[in-house]
């Protein structure tokens, strides 16, 4: 994409998404439904005066993803989708503001939930942070993929392959794709001024293949096995870069 030239509009836009995934995670608890979460996030929408990205975006019909235990992305809120102890959600939202779109995601814990199922958001949350030391002019996405995957892979989870981060900017959807995976030095070179997500989405067990949720809209892992998923949008800059998404 074109260098980003309104630095205040990405700035305030993305400040809006990362406040209202901070409240969205607030509300999650034993007994919620996920269509409450859905509810919440299009009052907190309108509020900010910005557009939601998701909703109508290749059909999708909400403007939150909500995704439990082994689902990955796009699962669809539902009122009869009642969290309980025990599970992990993760929260995926993307808006429009001010002409541009900025997407994120979290995932959080309900209640008591096992060690093992805490690791798996830790790592995630570990590797998102990796992969953002390498977003900075010169490097490539082969080298953002690689950090995530050889970090993630040495704690003993696998990296979702068939899904994968992206541009964005004017669209919620740019060219490059951000692989989770990938090799040092090879695939497109960043430049300043560029907008991306990186997201690493990664399963607890060794399979990473991926199946359709029974509705047909949302994926998850093939073997059942629990996912997390953490995403920032950022801006590439000369020698780093500026996460857009955070709170």
């Amino acid at each position: 994409m074109d260098v980003i030239l309104d630095q205040k509009s990405l700035l305030t836009g993305g400040k809006i998404l990362g406040q209202i995934l901070a409240e969205l995670k607030s509300m999650v608890a034993p007994g919620l439904a996920t269509g409450d979460l859905e509810n919440r996030a299009r009052d907190l929408i309108k509020k900010a005066s910005a557009k939601p990205a998701f909703l109508g975006y290749q059909k999708y019909p909400a403007v939150l993803c909500t995704c439990v235990n082994e689902g990955i992305v796009h699962c669809v809120p539902r009122a009869d989708e009642i969290l309980k102890s025990g599970d992990i959600i993760s929260l995926d939202l993307g808006i429009q503001y001010r002409g541009y779109y900025f997407d994120a995601a979290i995932t959080v814990v309900v209640g008591e939930v096992p060690a093992e199922a805490r690791r798996l958001i830790l790592v995630t949350k570990k590797a998102l942070k990796r992969g953002l030391k390498k977003a900075r002019a010169g490097n490539t996405v082969g080298d953002i993929g690689n950090t995530i995957s050889r970090y993630v892979e040495s704690q003993g989870f696998t990296v979702v392959k068939d899904l994968c981060g992206h541009g964005i900017g004017k669209k919620l959807h740019e060219l490059p794709e951000i692989c989770n995976f990938g090799q040092r030095h090879h695939g497109e070179t960043l430049k300043v001024g560029q907008l991306i997500c990186i997201e690493p989405m990664v399963a607890a067990g060794r399979d990473w293949r991926i199946k359709h949720t029974q509705d047909g809209i949302g994926w998850q892992t093939m073997d059942g096995s629990l996912a997390a998923h953490f995403e920032h949008t950022l801006l590439v800059r000369q020698d780093d870069c500026l996460v857009l998404t955070e709170p």
